[in-house]
């Protein structure tokens, strides 16, 4: 019976922590496209600054990892084609595997470790040191103040570095097409060319841009919940790239399996 009620209680918890995060979402929203027609103009100036911390300074670190994951599913594509004789199909399994899925993966794991933890030590140190009932007094919404410019620039950035994620992995493939598998530069982006469809980057970005909020929810969330003392900041600190880690692959599957079903290869 307590295991009953255990479990019952956790998927409250859950489902209002679902809701919370979707409150929050909601807010940031209403003040990107609602507010700013209302007198409350957004302020561009912080997310521009926020897309230049978790968009452009991403970009060496993420480079090296998604040069070095295409040159991975190069080898281990190549592993298994040479043994049928399909060593030409390794450019069609790095650009599909990159585009559709590793792609947008990857860089969103590489931005929760730099920019969602991020977010959640920021706000959450603002909030131990009152900072945010500051805001508060002098009539500043924090949301609007602090999580819009994060949001817009989390949704503008997140698909941006994905294109170039897939592009540094095909790279990463292409020097082992080259250099083992007999083709020519020219050669294996023509064989990546002809294995993409338009559906398989389009179904990449879509899922880049719902990670990017995703990640941006939680880590504001976790920010504005964290409790009084310098300790509950690394604990929301954790939480936040913990359950950002699970969302987004909970998120993951529930777009791979609704473009499936909706008739992707």
């Amino acid at each position: 019976m307590e295991l009953t009620v255990q479990i019952g209680q956790s998927v409250l918890n859950a489902l209002a922590y679902l809701g919370s995060l979707a409150t929050l979402s909601t807010r940031a929203a209403y003040y990107t496209v609602v507010a700013p027609f209302r007198g409350r103009p957004i302020r561009m100036q912080r997310a521009i600054s926020q897309a230049m911390q978790c968009g452009v300074r991403a970009l060496p670190i993420l480079s090296l990892i998604t040069f070095f994951i295409g040159l991975i599913l190069a080898l281990q594509a190549a592993y298994e084609l040479k043994r049928f004789g399909a060593m030409n199909f390794v450019a069609s399994a790095v650009a599909i595997s990159m585009s559709r899925e590793l792609g947008p993966l990857i860089t969103a794991i590489v931005v929760i470790g730099r920019s969602g933890s991020a977010f959640a030590a920021e706000i959450g140190t603002m909030k131990v040191t009152e900072e945010l009932d500051a805001l508060e007094t002098m009539a500043i919404n924090p949301v609007h103040f602090l999580v819009t410019p994060k949001f817009i620039a989390m949704a503008i950035m997140l698909p941006c570095l994905t294109t170039w994620a897939n592009a540094m992995g095909v790279l990463g493939g292409m020097v082992f097409g080259v250099s083992n598998a007999g083709f020519t530069a020219l050669g294996y982006l023509h064989a990546t060319a002809d294995a993409l469809f338009l559906r398989d980057i389009v179904s990449g970005l879509i899922k880049s841009f719902m990670f990017g909020i995703t990640i941006t929810a939680v880590g504001c969330q976790e920010g504005l919940s964290t409790g009084a003392g310098a300790e509950q900041v690394g604990r929301s600190t954790t939480s936040a790239v913990v359950i950002s880690i699970f969302l987004v692959i909970a998120v993951d599957l529930i777009f791979t399996a609704l473009f499936y079903f909706l008739g992707g290869k």
